[in-house]
């Protein structure tokens, strides 16, 4: 029997899954040396969404997070999560941008790269995984489990030897839904391992309850590695815990020699971390069976509440869990993980909330059933693709093959804002955000968004500003929690809606004081209410959401279904099409705003 090695994901995969990605480097680094002194395998402590999560919300470098975290674990191999061509974007980039990505990861000091795609194609793992041996660092190919009618236990076998051919160290299992049972695991841990011999790690969360058997099975049958999640951040939508797992395979062949007494202290430190960042817990985190029934994620449910919650159709939630099958099925049934997950829950959304299907096709959909995704893992529907993408030819080969190298152009378009390598990389794989973080930088004005003191700590006077407002007949809780710098040409302010965390930039105009004592500025916005939509050359959008192009102005002539504006909501993008010919007689919007479905965007005469 194997001693059994385990990589925790408390510094990426656990916060991630249990609170929105919030964890701040100030927070990890006090028990990096505990955690190094631990025994573990690796640590996950990079990738996924903490990049975007670091420069959106914290206002931190990610790069200078991974330079820390190297210098704190001298001793433990650190792990990121890519996403193949899509990086930790949520696009396809050419081969030299993703060779330039993962050379400077490993250079800023990366040591295992957990590699996969989101529809199992490796075509698109290729080059992440040539660039990864090529830094000489730890390749490891994973596989995305899922369960259809298209998916098997031999489809997944000659994924991993296909992975193996290509050159990785290791293969991983990943079990993003917590969709495993242990008798499925069982036989899918043998099967690899009849096959291909590399080393096999588990990746499950804990979503469905199963997560520990599943662990237990896999190490049975062979699998020479788990990831686990210190036991504060354990369970629900994140990890079996790490002490558990110690202490049951402890005085076995399994033994993973690790010191259980040193694992409770380091859980205690996060104990205490986490009621740091209680304003991001959430309803959705916890166990949910309905996994095995909906194969929806739990982090992923959690987003479609907020997005729901959003639109005041949070009682529409069955609705688009009923949905997202039917639309996961139409487009071939990929498995539910970034951006797939994405992709398939914001259609659903849509469908539901439009009352009619497809009536409005995102952008990335129309992408995806182009074939610019990679190759669907089944049969999509024609009817649909036809709908979405036209006469257009549907892409046969590896995607990444059409696009030319990027890298210059990307360091020719943010200029000066970049000092390094690393800051292109940064503008590339978030460009709007990307950009922002830079210029705030630059500017002195980083500012992160504030947590809030736990319930009942601290002074009264302390507390942030609450209050309640009506918006169209509905109320809303407000709270305010922080502002950023005054006497800056933009300001930010940090708040939450009915306990949902939001941002608000703001153009001051002159400072005033609002109710409740709170300092605040005018925003040129509010003047400049837009109207009610009330005919139909009236153009709206179908959700909350920010403008990403406007593609018309004063006086164009158009032609109903010609696109007049580009909205981004949940990540993706969404073409907003004239629903009427005839002229462009007002624009409302402009790049970077808000906008809601009831409100006009743009006028069009006939």
């Amino acid at each position: 029997m194997p001693k059994i090695d385990i990589t925790d994901v408390v510094l990426r995969d656990a916060h991630q899954s249990l609170i929105a990605t919030r964890m701040r480097t100030e927070d990890m680094l006090p028990a990096c040396e505990k955690l190094d002194a631990a025994g573990y395998w690796s640590l996950e402590c990079w990738g996924g969404a903490t990049y975007d999560a670091c420069i959106r919300f914290l206002k931190e470098d990610p790069w200078e997070r991974l330079r820390k975290l190297r210098e704190a674990l001298p001793d433990t191999r650190t792990q990121m999560l890519l996403r193949g061509q899509n990086l930790l974007g949520y696009r396809h980039y050419a081969d030299d941008v993703v060779r330039a990505f993962v050379l400077k990861a490993a250079e800023n000091g990366m040591d295992v790269f957990r590699i996969f795609d989101a529809l199992n194609d490796i075509r698109n793992m290729r080059t992440a995984i040539e660039a990864t041996k090529e830094a000489g660092k730890h390749a490891q190919g994973a596989i995305c489990y899922t369960v259809s009618p298209v998916h098997t236990i031999e489809g997944f076998v000659e994924l991993a030897r296909g992975l193996a051919d290509m050159g990785c160290d290791s293969l991983c299992i990943k079990d993003m839904a917590g969709l495993l049972t242990p008798y499925a695991t069982e036989a899918l841990v043998r099967a690899i391992k009849a096959e291909v011999d590399l080393p096999l790690q588990l990746h499950s969360h804990s979503t469905s309850g199963l997560a520990a058997m599943c662990h237990l099975k896999a190490i049975e049958a062979g699998a020479e590695r788990v990831d686990t999640a210190i036991s504060s951040w354990a369970g629900g939508t994140s990890h079996p815990p790490t002490e558990s797992l110690v202490a049951g395979l402890r005085g076995t062949g399994f033994d993973t020699g690790m010191d259980l007494e040193l694992l409770q202290e380091i859980g205690m430190y996060f104990y205490e971390v986490r009621k740091k960042y209680h304003q991001f817990e959430s309803e959705y985190t916890g166990v949910d069976t309905r996994v095995q029934v909906n194969q929806i994620p739990g982090g992923m449910i959690s987003n479609l509440a907020n997005q729901l919650k959003e639109q005041n159709a949070l009682n529409r939630m069955q609705e688009v869990m009923e949905e997202i099958p039917r639309v996961r099925k139409d487009l071939g049934y990929p498995p539910l993980v970034t951006p797939t997950s994405q992709i398939v829950g914001t259609q659903a959304v849509i469908n539901v909330l439009t009352g009619e299907r497809y009536s409005t096709i995102t952008n990335e959909v129309k992408i995806y059933l182009q074939g610019g995704y990679g190759r669907a893992p089944g049969p999509v529907n024609e009817e649909l693709r036809r709908k979405a993408v036209g006469s257009q030819e549907v892409i046969e080969g590896r995607p990444a093959d059409l696009l030319p190298p990027e890298l210059d152009k990307l360091r020719e378009e943010i200029g000066d804002l970049a000092g390094s390598d690393e800051d292109v990389l940064t503008y590339a794989m978030f460009p709007e955000v990307g950009r922002q973080f830079l210029e705030q930088r630059k500017a002195g004005a980083l500012q992160p968004e504030p947590l809030e003191p736990p319930p009942g700590n601290g002074p009264q006077e302390a507390a942030p500003t609450e209050f309640n407002i009506v918006l169209h007949g509905e109320s809303y809780h407000v709270k305010i929690t922080g502002a950023g710098h005054k006497g800056q040409p933009e300001r930010h302010f940090y708040l939450t809606v009915d306990g949902v965390p939001e941002e608000v930039l703001v153009e001051t105009l002159d400072e005033v004081v609002l109710t409740g004592g709170a300092e605040g500025a005018v925003s040129k916005a509010i003047a400049g209410r837009r109207p009610k939509p009330t005919k139909e050359g009236h153009v709206t959008t179908s959700m909350p959401g920010s403008i990403v192009e406007v593609l018309v102005k004063e006086g164009d002539v158009i032609e109903a279904g010609q696109p007049v504006l580009i909205t981004e909501a949940m990540k993706m993008e969404t073409e907003v099409q004239a629903p009427i010919s005839g002229t462009v007689t007002a624009v409302y919007v402009q790049k970077g705003d808000a906008v809601n479905p009831d409100e006009v965007l743009v006028e069009i005469e006939p």
